[in-house]
């Protein structure tokens, strides 16, 4: 197969939503490369590994699939056979038996961290200052106001969910990890890569490379394009 005739499919995380992919987009759609970028709704596990498939059923051809932070556990859910290669973005990687919130706790937070609590409806919002701070702290001053204003808040039925076999035991799996991240620790993705047997990139980034980063990422995303092609 050609390059060109594999879409790249970009998954957001908890308290984000598609538009934290924009720089990746118009930096992917300059080489060339298609993108469709779904919203999940982050009510349950089961609802956004859906949200993905309708997705990805919309897609003609092949696919390379993208996950940041919880999102890596989502595209590790699809059973689409559309997807033929699996990109971590400072995601997390669940294995089969292991829920989101076991592997997100795995190491020590970061200082930094924001404390998670459930609000009167039982959902889970990062405090406003948690952008600057932990989410997204290289990010400019606008760009994390922006983020703060589009969050979308995680239920806790998205990351208390035992997995199933995940695909990166069957597919060709990249990871960017984020040196700098303080939401997910360094040590819980270096392990999450290294028990994937991913192609593992490193970089000083924080945990939102989509938007501080976005040239790395979309370098990444075409490298696995092209190992899948060829």
């Amino acid at each position: 197969m050609r390059t060109n005739e594999i879409t790249a499919v970009l998954v957001h995380g908890a308290w984000a939503d598609g538009s934290s992919w924009t720089q990746v987009i118009r930096k992917l759609h300059q080489e060339g490369i298609k993108t469709v970028t779904p919203s999940i709704p982050l009510t349950t596990y089961a609802d956004d590994v859906a949200a993905l498939d309708r997705a990805l059923e919309r897609v003609d051809g092949p696919t390379v699939v993208v996950g940041h932070a919880y999102a890596g556990a989502v595209i590790g859910g699809s059973r689409s056979d559309k997807v033929k290669g699996l990109v971590y973005v400072a995601a997390l990687a669940p294995d089969q038996g292991e829920t989101v919130a076991e592997v997100f706790g795995r190491d020590t937070p970061h200082p930094q961290a924001p404390t998670l609590a459930p609000d009167a409806h039982g959902l889970l919002w990062l405090p406003e200052r948690a952008f600057a701070e932990a989410f997204a702290q290289h990010a400019s001053a606008e760009e994390q106001a922006v983020l703060a204003s589009l969050q979308r808040p995680l239920s806790p039925a998205c990351i208390s969910v035992p997995m199933d076999r995940p695909r990166w035991h069957d597919l060709p799996s990249w990871y960017l990890l984020a040196e700098r991240d303080r939401m997910i620790p360094r040590e819980t993705q270096a392990f999450m890569a290294e028990r994937m047997g991913a192609t593992r990139h490193s970089h000083p980034l924080d945990h939102t490379p989509s938007v501080t980063a976005p040239a790395l990422v979309a370098a990444l995303i075409r490298q696995a394009i092209d190992a899948v092609a060829h």
